[in-house]
């Protein structure tokens, strides 16, 4: 079983690799992993001085200096994979991707609905059709709208190779 569970979560993290890669080159550099906040902002038509582009940006800055840990401005997949796990995702990863999900929820109720979803999702390097398909696995309640704790639980899941219905259709 042990086995399994770290086959699903190293093919997992391959998946999400290859989308924050964003050259394609086989290593996210600090600019591939910082331009998702450019393309979230310029997706959401936020301006540079609002408090949740601030936080994005504060956050990606983070969560690069943490992934990035030999500091030398890229990350080959054997890194990541060492390094990205429940206690990451806790402690780093949920800080950034949260700060993505609040660019996207127009409202700030908490909460996305298809379109927002969809929009952060393709911002992030997801296919429109895989973000329309992993926000109807999320929103298991069918009310068309995905919270922020649901998504982070799913990424996390994903992650660290559980069950993520999310997850699977994005990649």
């Amino acid at each position: 079983m042990g086995r399994t569970i770290a086959t699903a979560a190293t093919a997992g993290r391959g998946r999400i690799f290859a989308m924050m890669d964003g050259d394609g080159d086989g290593t996210i550099s600090a600019h591939d992993y910082l331009s998702r906040v450019d393309r979230a902002v310029q997706a959401t038509g936020r301006s540079e001085d609002d408090p949740l582009v601030v936080a994005a940006r504060a956050e990606a800055h983070t969560a690069w200096g943490a992934m990035d840990a030999n500091g030398d401005g890229k990350l080959t997949f054997e890194e990541y994979d060492a390094w990205v796990g429940a206690d990451k995702f806790d402690n780093v990863c949920r800080f950034a991707l949260g700060a993505l999900f609040d660019l996207a929820d127009a409202d700030g109720d908490g909460a996305l609905d298809k379109a927002e979803f969809t929009l952060l999702r393709t911002a992030l390097n997801n296919a429109p059709g895989n973000a329309a398909a992993a926000f109807d696995a999320l929103d298991g309640d069918g009310d068309g709208r995905v919270g922020r704790d649901d998504y982070l639980a799913s990424i996390r899941a994903y992650v660290i190779g559980d069950a993520s219905p999310m997850g699977e259709a994005l990649y």
